[in-house]
């Protein structure tokens, strides 16, 4: 395949993925099926017509944050942008990524991106990649055991879990309370973001002296929030004040879970419910007070991935981890920062103007 560079600006990839998100909703148009690849039509992109062939290989489709990943991505490479997108769904089945990836080098592609199921067994395949002369792109969630691609895109998980940890410290010492019995609702087995939220809040849980009843995944799907919290309901009985689910479709499992067991939560409920992703509709049930805080995983990787993109076609070389930008947002106007390894950080109060301007 030709490589040649193609001015599309990053403003413009920027703009069209902030437009096509419209927070993650169900509304937002299904990925591909399962182990199904969709390519976009080649765009005329100047005199000689060439593109740059790009294949995705994605978890799946567990999420709106996921949804609103996946939307980005074929928005940003479009074939108006210039881009021929091969994407696969890989619906969470990490031996059916490996394939995906084997495929895009048999195909020929100018790059990959991945969004690794898992941390760990990918070497092979990115010497596979390496060796094919393909640059690897992972974005979202981490690879351990290979440092065989070209960069990384998103968020400090560990951070995130431990800005969840000290804006609960704040808020409970604000709100008079003294024992905190958690449950957390993890997401999927082996996921970097479930090993750093895990991580993050427990580190902050462990000096605090806090305790952390149970914790399990529900796999970052709402059935799977539901299950757990229904069997933690039953379990710990009475016991919980504190409810710490991994993404926001777990929150949906357990809110649900909870209103059947007659457990109150959010502002003034009996238990504090913290999520993460920060999808619009649960920055909504943020401002409601359903959710007390919600802490941000930004899924819009895409325009900086085109990016790294330009800067490889124009034979430079990119930095090997770019961070994304996130926010924290609250349900109560009580605490206003909190400092996360020595920076101070805002946590933003939901008002309508801050959801309005939400961009997923």
């Amino acid at each position: 395949m030709k490589r040649k560079f193609l001015a599309m600006t990053l403003a413009l990839a920027m703009g069209l993925s902030l437009a096509a998100c419209g927070g993650g909703t169900a509304s937002t148009p299904a990925p591909a099926e399962t182990g199904e690849v969709e390519a976009t039509t080649p765009a005329e992109t100047g005199s000689t017509g060439d593109v740059i062939t790009v294949g995705f290989a994605q978890v799946g489709h567990e999420s709106d944050w996921r949804t609103a990943s996946t939307k980005s991505a074929q928005d940003v490479f479009s074939a108006e942008n210039g881009y021929d997108l091969a994407f696969v769904d890989c619906d969470n089945d990490s031996a059916a990524q490996l394939e995906a990836v084997r495929n895009f080098i048999q195909q020929g592609v100018d790059y990959i991106i991945i969004d690794p199921i898992v941390a760990t067994g990918w070497d092979a395949v990115l010497t596979e990649c390496e060796d094919a002369g393909i640059p690897v792109i992972v974005i979202d969630r981490t690879i351990d055991d290979s440092d065989k691609y070209v960069s990384w895109v998103g968020s400090d998980f560990k951070v995130e879990g431990l800005a969840c940890g000290e804006w609960l410290k704040a808020y409970a010492a604000d709100k008079g309370i003294t024992e905190i019995n958690a449950l957390v609702i993890e997401g999927s087995v082996g996921a970097s973001a479930t090993i750093g939220r895990t991580e993050g809040f427990k580190e902050i849980a462990d000096r605090e002296g806090w305790t952390i009843l149970d914790s399990q995944s529900g796999d970052f799907t709402e059935a799977g929030g539901q299950e757990v919290m229904e069997s933690y309901c039953q379990s710990y009985a009475g016991q919980f004040n504190v409810v710490i689910c991994q993404n926001d479709n777990e929150a949906a499992g357990a809110m649900t879970a909870m209103d059947n067991a007659g457990v109150t939560y959010g502002v003034g409920g009996d238990v504090i419910l913290v999520s993460f992703d920060a999808n619009k509709p649960y920055v909504q049930m943020v401002m409601d007070g359903k959710i007390n805080a919600n802490f941000e995983c930004n899924p819009m990787a895409a325009p900086t991935v085109a990016e790294i993109i330009q800067q490889l076609e124009a034979g430079e070389t990119p930095e090997k981890e770019i961070y994304v930008s996130e926010s924290w947002f609250v349900a109560e106007d009580n605490v206003s920062t909190i400092t996360v390894n020595g920076e101070e950080q805002e946590c933003i109060y939901v008002t309508q103007e801050v959801l309005d301007a939400r961009p997923y």
